[in-house]
């Protein structure tokens, strides 16, 4: 399982220092900002799974961030902790009401009281099946949540991406490695919606098998995926061993009790946008987008590609 990630936004040095140092030891990857502007470019960069937001920073206001993270698709569904001096009510009513915070903790704080709130929250995401326990990516109830936005929105585009190979790999290297996959993967995703697109991507993984989302735009989808392609052939080769990398195949035995070559792991992409439509709910927009999948597994077949893409051409 990942750690989950924590975001502390404080700009006094010695408060930051020690929520850093406690949770950290705690087990959650934490990561700090003291200017508003730092923390948008890390939640844009590595989206966090919990933020402890305080109100005064130098650069803007707390409120602003959890507003700009309620606002984005990718951290929407990130709780929020306020932990600030602000404690009047009027503030209060602005944490919990305009930016919809989970929590308003005045300081002086008790460090322990806000580790149980923040493991409480994380702990109602999981019970909530909203993000994977591998990768830490919405997952279940936020992707079909961001799908039916989709249907009632114009000027979209969807990819649907799998691993090709990722049960026959895990088979042979073990599921431990093969989260590793899973991880590599996801990492991959979000560096290249950062290198492409913008605040407005959605990124998911699906409940069942190595399966991704990603929602965008049409003029930024292909730019996005096509850069996931290449950083993908290139790199996945490392998580193989040595005669496996120079070989470019696995040797699993067959049903007959042979031996069969497998190509390394690659990437099948199914593309849809809202002009491929209309679409009656979310289930016909998965069947669209997974037909549109295996239509780029037969290009890759026919081409002797190794991971390829398939748009609509309606």
């Amino acid at each position: 399982m990942s750690k989950e990630r924590i975001l502390v936004v404080e700009d006094q040095a010695d408060i930051s220092s020690l929520l850093k140092i406690y949770f950290t030891a705690q087990g959650y990857e934490v990561y700090t900002a003291m200017r508003g502007s730092v923390a948008l470019e890390i939640c844009r960069k590595t989206p966090p799974n919990l933020a402890l937001l305080d109100v005064n920073l130098p650069d803007m206001e707390g409120y602003e961030i959890g507003k700009a993270l309620r606002a984005s698709p990718r951290t929407r569904h990130v709780p929020i902790i306020f932990l600030t001096a602000r404690g009047e009510r009027t503030d209060r009513l602005r944490g919990l009401g305009e930016v919809q915070a989970q929590y308003y903790i005045v300081k002086p704080f008790d460090i322990e009281e806000v580790h149980t709130i923040v493991r409480n929250q994380l702990e109602e995401a999981r019970r909530k099946n909203q993000l994977h326990p591998v990768t830490n990516l919405p997952t279940a109830d936020l992707v079909s949540d961001q799908l039916r936005s989709l249907l009632a929105s114009q000027g979209w585009a969807m990819a649907l991406i799998q691993i090709n190979g990722f049960d026959l790999f895990t088979q042979s290297y073990g599921s431990v490695v093969g989260e590793d996959v899973l991880k590599f993967t996801a990492l991959l995703l979000n560096e290249a919606i950062n290198e492409q697109g913008s605040n407005e991507e959605f990124v998911g993984q699906l409940v069942v098998g190595p399966a991704f989302v990603i929602t965008s735009t049409p003029e930024r989808i292909r730019s996005i995926c096509e850069r996931l392609i290449d950083r993908f052939d290139d790199e996945i080769g490392l998580h193989y061993n040595f005669k496996h990398r120079k070989q470019g195949y696995l040797e699993v035995p067959d049903e007959h009790g042979g031996i069969r070559q497998v190509p390394l792991m690659s990437l099948s992409i199914g593309v849809l946008t809202g002009q491929d439509g209309p679409f009656s709910d979310i289930r016909e927009l998965s069947e669209a987008a997974e037909e549109m999948r295996q239509r780029a597994v037969q290009q890759a077949r026919e081409q002797g590609q190794k991971s390829a893409i398939a748009y609509s051409h309606r």
